[in-house]
């Protein structure tokens, strides 16, 4: 591929991934030129089952603040990890791969009201972090150029990081419990049901509908390790070190009460008043 052509980049991105990414930049571009309120976009419980707002189900993951330097460091991770993970453990599977993000979303969904967090897309994103670091338990990389590790200690090191320079722990955390159950039901659970002999093998099962819908084939796939890491992609400090800074959303005013029903206590990223 051509690294100086941004349009041959863009349609190399595997087709979720890439749906992903033009919705979340469509949304923020949409919320830029005021077509869209990012107030009418945040996760609220009353908004979507009382007033029947239920289109804020979706858009909440797709919303990562207005333009600027961390908009970008939220994308450059956002298609980095999900398209590693959809061309490589998921490559010939897609329908699986959005059985993978349905699941996240739902389960993301349910614990939002309990910690009063209105974006989701972060989590979502650190959702795939976790997922692709223990399915590429072998990958090398290092933070800063000084530290080096391995990949299934990615998300706890960004996790840390973020810690330190004062951030909330809770919007990785809600990725990195969602990513550990579906590799532990997708992954380790099925190993453990063959080898003791249980009657229910497998858990998720993506449906006959959704395989047909994006048109699944079958593929053996080796194993998870994806070549492009093993190549070196991963032990690029700089990025590492963007992405640490940035991951997180950022802590910005509260928006005005006044003419913002139900918005006392949202945070939107990268809105100021």
């Amino acid at each position: 591929m051509n690294g100086g052509d941004p349009l041959e980049w863009y349609n190399d991105i595997p087709v979720v991934s890439r749906l992903y990414l033009t919705a979340s930049f469509l949304t923020t571009a949409a919320c830029a030129l005021d077509l869209v309120s990012p107030f009418s976009l945040y996760f609220n419980y009353k908004l979507i089952f009382e007033k029947g707002q239920v289109w804020r189900l979706v858009t909440n993951f797709i919303f990562f603040g207005t333009f600027g330097l961390d908009f970008l460091f939220h994308m450059y991770f956002l298609v980095r990890y999900s398209r590693l993970l959809e061309d490589n453990s998921f490559r010939g599977r897609t329908s699986d791969f959005v059985l993978m993000l349905t699941f996240g979303m739902i389960f993301m969904i349910a614990i939002a009201p309990f910690v009063s967090i209105h974006f989701l897309g972060s989590s979502l994103t650190f959702m795939m972090v976790y997922v692709w670091g223990r399915r590429n338990e072998h990958v090398r990389m290092s933070f800063f150029g000084l530290v080096p590790f391995t990949a299934p200690y990615l998300p706890w090191i960004l996790l840390s990081f973020s810690v330190v320079l004062g951030n909330s722990a809770t919007v990785d955390l809600i990725g990195i419990i969602v990513g550990h159950t579906y590799f532990f039901l997708e992954d380790i659970y099925p190993e453990i049901a063959e080898l003791r002999g249980w009657r229910i093998k497998k858990i998720l099962h993506t449906p006959k509908l959704l395989k047909q819908l994006c048109g699944d084939y079958e593929e053996v796939v080796l194993n998870h390790l994806d070549p492009i890491e093993l190549d070196g992609a991963t032990n690029d400090p700089p990025l590492v070190q963007q992405q640490d800074n940035n991951h997180m959303q950022p802590n910005v005013p509260d928006p005005a009460n006044e003419g913002q029903e139900n918005n006392n206590d949202v945070q939107v990223p990268g809105v100021i008043d």
